[in-house]
């Protein structure tokens, strides 16, 4: 059965999870919006191959029969490109994939080399060694080529105090872009630039 309204994924960033301030920030939100949409916000582990395919694995069936829209924030956003592009290459939906992205991680595998050793999600408390595994998982997952650039949503603040913003915004060089001044690496102002999200993944 055709699903009639679409499901938006919610990637969260590295050691975070569903409680994040934007997951929540959005998942309050959409209960007010006057149209159908099933938020799904997962909570990941840490190993990329293992995030990745679990993601995928639902993917790849709801594009089939509805419209999917992903966003992703941080490391969620370099997950998320490389999800959107392996379900563009399958050609399984009719619709394309739109994409939001919030101050996201390009080449994150880089940095991490000098993040390995023990780490902890800030949300659940859960200790784990971040391992040479991890970031050779993490590289395997890199886009070289962004399909379709005009269905992706570059959004970044200059005050980012984690990320360059200026490699995203290189990065995506041909996407839709709100370059703001200030802000930081959890984008200040996130709710008040939800109806602008809406608007581009035509919900609204």
């Amino acid at each position: 059965m055709t699903a009639t309204f679409p499901l938006l994924l919610y990637i969260h960033g590295f050691n975070s999870s569903s409680h994040s301030a934007k997951a929540q920030q959005l998942k309050n939100d959409l209960t007010n919006q006057p149209f159908d949409c099933e938020l799904w916000i997962p909570d990941l582990p840490h190993w990329p191959a293992e995030a990745v395919r679990t993601m995928f694995a639902r993917l790849r069936e709801e594009v089939k029969n509805r419209q999917v829209l992903i966003m992703g924030s941080s490391l969620g956003g370099y997950y998320a490109t490389w999800l959107r592009q392996r379900l563009l290459v399958e050609g399984q939906s009719e619709q394309g994939v739109k994409l939001v992205l919030i101050n996201p991680a390009v080449r994150p595998f880089e940095y991490w080399q000098q993040q390995r050793g023990e780490q902890a999600n800030y949300h659940t408390g859960e200790r784990y060694q971040l391992t040479e595994d991890h970031v050779r998982q993490l590289a395997l997952l890199d886009v070289d080529d962004i399909s379709e650039p005009e269905d992706c949503f570059l959004m970044v603040q200059s005050g980012d105090d984690t990320l360059d913003y200026h490699r995203a915004v290189e990065r995506y060089a041909g996407c839709l872009q709100r370059v703001e001044e200030g802000g930081s690496h959890g984008f200040d102002g996130f709710e008040a630039a939800l109806p602008d999200i809406y608007r581009f993944f035509k919900l609204s």
